[in-house]
């Protein structure tokens, strides 16, 4: 009866430990931002105002999440309305027709402590590529307000705007066919 009962418990233990666990991203505690030089001389920055994220994962370091991302385009804001407005044109990113941007992470690989590269595919204005990334994960704390486990992200990178064909009419030096990447974000333990 001992045995099995030893047998339970680590049983129990290992499941509870290892069980994958949900985390989604909290709107009022993430964004997600962009930047592009323009005219070579001075950076524009913008975010996209309406998306959702989440990680699963069974280790408490991350090293082994999966990354999803949905993002609805047409809430691009650089707080220029005609700017904007632009934006959502067939002159970039086509909103009528290719309403998301989604993103998938594929492999997540240690690079330094609490620091990963972040691989996924990653589909915008209907072309899929794969891209890889900076993940900084800052800690988990439980919120002194809400009780709930809080996992904190960054993650940084570039992508190129010309490998989703985003601005063609529009080279640099115009605007930098390079973007820059940086999102924030704390996710909940669901």
């Amino acid at each position: 009866m001992k045995k099995l009962f030893s047998i339970l418990v680590v049983t129990f233990l290992s499941t509870a430990l290892f069980a994958q666990t949900t985390w989604k991203a909290d709107p009022m505690h993430s964004k997600l931002t962009f930047s592009v030089t323009h005219l070579g001389i001075s950076d524009v920055a913008g975010l996209f105002k309406t998306f959702e994220a989440t990680a699963v994962a069974s280790r408490p370091d991350f090293s082994d999440a999966v990354f999803t991302l949905s993002v609805e385009v047409a809430s691009v804001n650089t707080e220029v309305q005609m700017r904007d407005d632009h934006l959502r044109s067939a002159d970039f990113f086509e909103v009528e027709k290719y309403s998301h941007m989604t993103f998938k992470s594929t492999s997540i690989k240690k690079h330094g402590q609490n620091k990963y590269q972040l691989t996924g595919n990653l589909t915008l204005h209907g072309i899929t590529k794969p891209v890889t990334m900076e993940l900084w994960y800052r800690g988990t704390i439980e919120n002194p307000q809400s009780k709930a486990l809080t996992s904190g992200f960054q993650l940084t990178g570039v992508l190129k705007r010309s490998d989703f064909n985003i601005g063609p009419k529009f080279p640099a030096p115009m605007l930098s066919d390079e973007v820059q990447i940086k999102a924030d974000g704390e996710f909940i333990k669901q």
